[in-house]
């Protein structure tokens, strides 16, 4: 049985800054799932734009593809978060962002003015990072905190 080709990517679509394309075709395979021109797509844009929103990320794959659906781009996502290929956070009042930075147990910075977004080390290290008081009998094997404040440039703009 003849294997499909596997799709080809123009290097000038991912830019100078752009993560190697055998690296994403690596990614998914390392977590059984088949390379598609829609999944490179998706990876490649959650890697180069963490903490984006479902919307930014179909918006970046339309121009890598040219064409896409959004339909698509939430099934992947969904895919490549069940398989650990990315991460799914909820900010309050803001839709779901995704990230490549999964397995590390890290929380977020999110400013409450600008929306801005940054990753921030768990001070313990070690998942779960905090203990609730009632476990209810839950086995908890991580935390998601998300930190609410002002960023620096918000801080700065305030004060001008």
């Amino acid at each position: 049985m003849a294997l499909a080709a596997e799709p080809q990517l123009d290097a000038d679509v991912f830019g100078a800054a752009a993560l190697d394309p055998d690296v994403l075709r690596q990614s998914l395979r390392a977590a059984g799932l088949r390379v598609t021109a829609p999944r490179l797509a998706v990876l490649e844009a959650v890697e180069m734009h963490p903490h984006s929103s479902a919307e930014e990320i179909f918006t970046r794959v339309q121009e890598i593809l040219g064409s896409s659906s959004p339909q698509a781009v939430y099934g992947i996502l969904a895919v490549f978060t069940s398989a650990g290929l990315a991460r799914r956070f909820d900010p309050p009042g803001s839709p779901a962002l995704f990230e490549r930075k999964v397995g590390d147990n890290h929380h977020h910075l999110l400013c409450v003015r600008c929306g801005a977004v940054k990753d921030v080390d768990c001070v313990i290290g070690e998942a779960p990072c905090l203990t609730p008081s009632d476990t209810s009998g839950f086995e908890i094997f991580a935390a998601e905190v998300i930190f609410n404040g002002i960023c620096e440039e918000c801080q700065t703009a305030s004060a001008q």
